[in-house]
């Protein structure tokens, strides 16, 4: 019953919270892209530790900066929301592949989360989407 009244909140109630997690996530997303471009010695440091070349970081960050803006457009949230949902689950299989400590291992994860709840905040199309019996 929950979940039905919050699909249906108005635009002004959801929208603000929903714009906030929508930056916060972006600006990360941002940042993270354009130090996988940029590639100073932490990135350089990382690749080697999880065992992949350094080469990948610039396409990587690419792909990360691309989806990223897809998510920032209203009309391409929701492409933009699933490409970075299939880059954070690399991140988070890559992880997993090291047997990394659990904070590195839940944090894409965690960004996942905050990613979508954003774009449910602002979109009353995903809202109906996620929640069960939403409309």
């Amino acid at each position: 019953m929950q979940s039905a009244a919050l699909a249906t909140w108005p635009l002004r109630t959801t929208s603000w919270p929903g714009r906030a997690l929508t930056a916060f996530v972006a600006l990360f997303m941002v940042f993270d892209g354009v130090i996988h471009v940029v590639q100073p010695t932490p990135v350089v440091d990382a690749f080697a530790q999880l065992g992949y070349p350094i080469r990948l970081s610039l396409g990587i960050g690419l792909l990360e900066l691309a989806c990223t803006a897809l998510y920032a457009v209203p009309r391409t949230a929701f492409l933009g929301a699933l490409l970075l949902t299939a880059h954070l689950g690399g991140a988070t299989a890559t992880q997993l592949r090291v047997e990394a400590a659990w904070f590195p291992l839940l944090f894409p994860s965690l960004v996942g989360a905050l990613l979508w709840g954003g774009l449910a905040l602002r979109d009353r199309r995903v809202r109906a989407l996620l929640l069960p019996g939403g409309a």
